[in-house]
């Protein structure tokens, strides 16, 4: 089956071959052309066509559309940006100033009738209407990160963030300008997928209205003869089950404590510690001493990809298990590298030439085939320096903040049951974290304990803020809680917890590169946390029965009768913002449903999706700014 994130690649390139379909046959010698992005572009491109792959397809040069660029006669010029006024301005000055010999124009989401009027006056004015070639709408306004992951913006997130759609003095303008972005999106994610999904939602907040203009904007497009964007949802029926997948949109209301947790597996860790975004990590490393006695630090980027076997099997382990395997790769290695240098000395050709090495031919098959391998062991060499740089970079943190510790508390609350230790004991503890992962983990105990007193609360609070903690973001989640009706249903994340189990059999021999005493060995207890059980719920047709219900396919809009039978595709949507905590957790649900259940047999597939992808730091300065405004 095609994922989301193949059909945008699909998309893409069939774009960068000028709009043709890419030929399966020997492929030709690729036509070679400019590529012009703007930031929103960009961004769509980066975690999905490596710059090697652009070359390939005969991309000599990829270009901001705002930067200084040189005319460049004889080159096809691809664009793919937004239809803003400033991009569309400066569309109109480069065929002014013919910069390029023939356009191809992408724009990622439609232009408006208005914006292409004025592009056609502009071309006719520059007398150069012949070199535009092609306008296209791509629709592919979304970033996929995973084949089962998406997120609608990286660049101006914060103009569709949690802050963004609850802070006070919101005007119902700029209301209505997230939602109808954030439909435009999902429109986008539907239109690649080609497909019209059911669609469900709570009542009584930005969820639900996403899902009203959703609908609409839906049924208008299904409407139009002219338009063929989901005709291939009948023709490609085959290429999917015969049931339609389900878009479930939930407000991040609906769970705030999962954004504040800290985590335990590997990616959900490189995004809360380390700076991950667009599938890219950046990690210091100490690069020694400086003259002045201090030590240097360097900052390195790895980029995480779908090729990286070890990245794709490993993602969602607790990270003593990707310590482990790390080592297991290392050790492998070096084996590997042994045997080369061992074959080597046994055809005495250490330091000979090339001449005496071909004349040899007992051993030189066995040679070959290890030559052959040299560039497999040196991309394995490659990436296991990375992840050794990833994972130091986690251990770190790790060991300097007693994450595994938060990690192990935080999952008692959620789970209801007994600490070891007063949460005041815990709060003035001085070597626990630094004084946001007190805030993170008093909020959640907060949300999660329901006989709390006033007292309790001002006590604890004065602790945090003798910590040296922001209070703003306590202030708003005291107002959220009570509002919320759902905040007082602890039982909502039961299930949770750890387990400790025995010490590090693998890293505890000489040579290992990870230093792990004073870390806990845990493993997660599987469980569902909130947003899993409503798909859950929704998906197996138990339950949730005051959700909406849209099918846009249906002619009349009231409420159709509802199909009681399970559904095996789902797509979450998050408004407000995701995280790695929530997908993880679905991919796991996913899994563990595949097979025959509830008598619908075959593969669950859950694609998670949200406005964007926060981690706790900037989650928490979000709802700082909101406990701030109240003041």
């Amino acid at each position: 089956m095609t994922t989301l994130r193949e059909k945008q690649i699909s998309a893409l390139r069939m774009m960068l071959n000028l709009n043709q379909p890419e030929s399966k046959s020997i492929a030709p010698e690729p036509v070679w052309k400019i590529l012009i992005y703007d930031r929103f572009g960009q961004d769509i491109i980066s975690p999905l066509i490596s710059v090697k792959e652009l070359r390939e397809m005969g991309v000599t040069l990829h270009v901001q559309l705002h930067s200084d660029r040189d005319p460049i006669p004889d080159v096809p010029a691809v664009y793919f940006c937004m239809p803003t006024e400033e991009n569309m301005g400066r569309i109109s000055q480069d065929l002014q100033r013919t910069v390029y010999d023939v356009y191809y124009l992408n724009f990622i989401s439609p232009i408006s009738r208005q914006r292409l009027e004025d592009l056609a006056a502009a071309a006719l004015q520059s007398n150069c209407v012949s070199c535009v070639h092609k306008v296209f709408d791509q629709y592919l306004n979304f970033i996929s990160l995973e084949d089962d992951l998406f997120t609608l913006k990286h660049q101006n997130s914060d103009s569709i963030s949690y802050y963004a759609i609850n802070r006070g003095d919101i005007k119902d303008t700029e209301m209505e300008a997230i939602m109808d972005s954030t439909v435009d999106s999902l429109f986008s994610v539907f239109a690649t997928l080609g497909t019209v999904p059911i669609i469900r939602s709570p009542r009584g907040n930005a969820a639900e209205m996403v899902a009203e203009k959703l609908d609409k904007k839906l049924r208008e497009n299904l409407r139009d003869t002219r338009n063929s964007l989901f005709l291939m949802d009948t023709a490609q029926a085959g290429n999917f089950s015969f049931q339609r997948p389900v878009l479930i949109i939930l407000d991040r209301n609906v769970d705030m404590a999962t954004p504040l947790h800290h985590t335990w597996t590997y990616q959900a860790l490189a995004h809360d510690v380390l700076d991950l975004a667009l599938n890219r990590v950046v990690v210091e490393e100490n690069s020694g001493r400086s003259p002045g006695g201090g030590v240097r630090s360097k900052t390195r980027a790895c980029d995480l990809d779908s090729k990286d076997k070890f990245w794709c099997m490993h993602k969602g382990s607790p990270f003593p298990t990707v310590a482990e395997a790390i080592q297991e790769e290392l050790e492998e290695y070096r084996a590997s590298e042994e045997e080369v240098k061992r074959l080597k000395a046994s055809m005495g050709i250490d330091n000979e030439s090339d001449a005496a090495f071909s004349m040899m031919t007992d051993n030189t098959a066995k040679l070959t085939s290890a030559v052959h391998s040299l560039p497999q062991l040196m991309e394995k060499k490659r990436l296991i320096d990375m992840h050794t740089t990833i994972a130091t970079g986690i251990l770190n943190s790790i060991k300097l903040r007693r994450l595994d510790t938060l990690f192990e508390y935080e999952e008692k609350i959620l789970a209801g049951a007994t600490l070891d230790k007063t949460i005041m004991e815990i709060l003035s503890d001085t070597e626990l974290g630094t004084p946001e992962d007190k805030m993170r983990l008093f909020i959640i105990y907060y949300i999660c304990t329901d006989n709390l007193t006033e007292v309790e609360v001002d006590r604890c609070a004065m602790a945090l803020e003798s910590s040296g903690c922001d209070l703003n973001p306590l202030h708003y989640v005291k107002r959220w809680k009570a509002y919320a009706k759902m905040a007082s249903a602890p039982s909502q994340y039961g299930g949770g917890g750890t387990k400790t189990v025995g010490m590090f059999s693998k890293l505890v021999s000489k040579g290992s590169s990870f230093v792990m005493e004073g870390v806990k060995n845990l493993v997660i207890k599987k469980h569902n946390l909130p947003v899993t059980r409503i798909v859950d719920q929704i998906m197996e047709s138990k339950g949730c029965d005051d959700y909406r219900y849209f099918d846009p396919k249906q002619i009349r809009t009231t409420e159709p009768a509802r199909n009681k039978t399970p559904s095996n595709e789902a797509i979450v949507f998050i408004v407000g913002g995701g995280n790695y905590i929530e997908y993880q957790n679905l991919v796991d649900y996913a899994k563990s449903k595949s097979g025959t259940s509830g008598g619908a047999v075959g593969t669950r597939r859950v694609i998670y999706g949200s406005t964007t992808l926060n981690n706790s730091k900037q989650f928490l300065k979000q709802l700082s700014l909101l406990g701030k405004e109240m003041h």
